[in-house]
């Protein structure tokens, strides 16, 4: 089961620039399925109860935004995972784009 997280009136704001997904060894993870590279950028997400920073996942191009951009998340999906005691949620989504004539205020 897919578990999506409603984006709608909620700003996220880009607060790091993306950079390759990499594995222990340092190198770029790719998509098992497609061999499409992954990507990490981190957001923040607010609205009226705060804000959130969270680290989201993208495969394919770079995403093409940069530190302090408005932006869509398309398809936010939180992955909840545990290992060796930890845990946390991972979040994914299809794609991270610019949002047009918007600036962080």
């Amino acid at each position: 089961m897919k578990l999506y997280v409603d984006t709608t009136g909620k700003q996220v704001t880009v607060s790091k620039q993306s950079e390759p997904k990499n594995d222990q060894n340092g190198n770029q993870r790719s998509e098992k399925n497609t061999g499409r590279l992954m990507w990490s950028t981190q957001v923040i997400v607010l609205d009226e109860t705060g804000g959130e920073v969270i680290t989201v996942t993208t495969a394919g191009e770079k995403p093409s935004v940069t530190v302090g951009q408005l932006v869509a998340i398309e398809q936010l999906e939180a992955i909840p995972w545990a290992t060796n005691g930890r845990n946390g949620v991972a979040f994914r989504a299809v794609s991270l784009k610019p949002i047009a004539n918007a600036s962080a205020k």
